[in-house]
């Protein structure tokens, strides 16, 4: 087995492109519009306008983002990492120090600034993404 990628929904998908993509080096590998009985059965849903969008990292797709034209929903803006089910998705970083700079420049608020763990292996800190969803952010220290 091997993991595929996460799904995101979101309201307003080109700023939540811009920011994977401007902020934090996303590649854009695929851009769909999506409708039909594939994807109704697949979604359960019944006449669903789905634009996907499949990003990459190092080669790698690992994030879709899907706006449901056909199904919106209201944002849950702000759950807690208590919430169950997935709660937030980690991304390590070469220099954690510089990308909290650059994104609290670009208005992105944090939990913390970067704080070493325990054991010295990494600086971490938590933000939110345009749409409220969590994003942890690690830099492993050598």
């Amino acid at each position: 087995m091997k993991f595929r990628h996460s799904g995101i929904v979101t309201n307003d998908i080109e700023r939540s492109i811009s920011f994977y993509t401007e902020m934090l080096g996303f590649k854009v590998e695929k851009d769909n519009f999506e409708t039909g009985s594939f994807i109704d059965s697949i979604c359960g849903l019944k006449d669903t306008q789905v634009r996907t969008v499949k990003m990459s990292l190092d080669g790698e797709i690992v994030l879709e983002l899907l706006n449901f034209q056909s199904h919106p929903s209201e944002s849950d803006y702000g759950h807690n990492i208590t919430n169950r089910g997935f709660t937030h998705m980690a991304l390590t970083v070469d220099d954690l120090d510089q990308i909290y700079d650059l994104l609290s420049l670009n208005g992105l608020e944090f939990n913390c600034p970067p704080t070493e763990s325990p054991d010295g292996k990494a600086k971490v800190t938590f933000c939110r993404d345009p749409e409220g969803n969590l994003i942890e952010l690690v830099e492993e220290i050598k």
